[in-house]
């Protein structure tokens, strides 16, 4: 059995004031990815032991973007951005291991004016070319804050968020073409029906406690892998973050 777990953790050194230490320990991860890192090497200290390998993707901008990965694990290889593009904000880890690739993204936000939203749907396109050449070799893990609610029972209020960032047609189309080319939302696997199963709350007053939220933090597999799904569950009662953790289980 594997355990896997992806947080965004919207700022590192926040969330460790915050219980994040706590929660790794306790969760014990065989791989543990974060997302929205803001930082940089050297302005963080962390001590999990000699079990864990860290990994960062550093964004260029002092304070923003960021992923990592902490593995138990010895990956064969590890690879910074996508093939072509290094990504000078730092959102892609590609980890190769004998029996598959792990990929630990945050995926570009098209802003609230949806200034971004052309780059957004350029980078999609590379991204899937990306993982579907990984698939081409060996089966592909994807994790990460997708910033994306794919289908309407993944948000508490879809009708009037039909034009915005993250559940715009333009964005919620490049996920169903990610699915299409042969990937598996580990989630809805298991729980197709499941309501009210969200990763992220604004930080408005209120709104996490009513669970005003949107499910955008995501395990994808290559669905050749989906019949090693064992679980796949979203830990939102941990707050360190305005996401949550989300953690997916396999036999692999």
């Amino acid at each position: 059995m594997m355990k896997l777990v992806s947080w965004n953790v919207n700022g590192l050194r926040a969330c460790v004031t915050k219980g994040f230490n706590e929660y790794f320990k306790e969760i014990g991860a065989d791989i543990f990815c974060i997302q929205e890192t803001k930082l940089q090497e050297g302005q963080i200290t962390l001590d999990h032991g000699e079990d864990y390998t860290p990994y960062w993707n550093y964004a260029i901008k002092k304070g923003y973007s960021g992923t990592a990965v902490f593995t138990r694990i010895k990956p064969l290889s590890v690879r910074y951005g996508l093939e072509e593009d290094q990504e000078p904000e730092g959102r892609i880890l590609t980890l190769e291991f004998e029996g598959f690739y792990l990929v630990n993204v945050y995926t570009p936000n098209a802003k609230r004016d949806l200034t971004r939203l052309d780059y957004r749907m350029e980078w999609e396109d590379r991204f899937r070319s990306h993982l579907q050449q990984l698939d081409a070799h060996k089966p592909v893990i994807v994790c990460g804050d997708l910033n994306v609610a794919h289908q309407e029972i993944d948000l508490k209020n879809p009708k009037s968020n039909y034009t915005n960032a993250g559940f715009t047609p333009e964005e919620r189309g490049k996920m169903t073409q990610l699915l299409e080319v042969g990937f598996t939302d580990t989630f809805r696997y298991l729980y197709p029906d499941r309501i009210d199963a969200y990763s992220w709350w604004s930080y408005m007053p209120g709104v996490r406690d009513r669970n005003v939220g949107w499910r955008i933090d995501y395990f994808l597999v290559s669905s050749r892998l989906s019949t090693s799904i064992t679980d796949a569950q979203i830990d939102c009662h941990v707050v360190g973050s305005d996401h949550c953790p989300v953690v997916l289980s396999m036999e692999i």
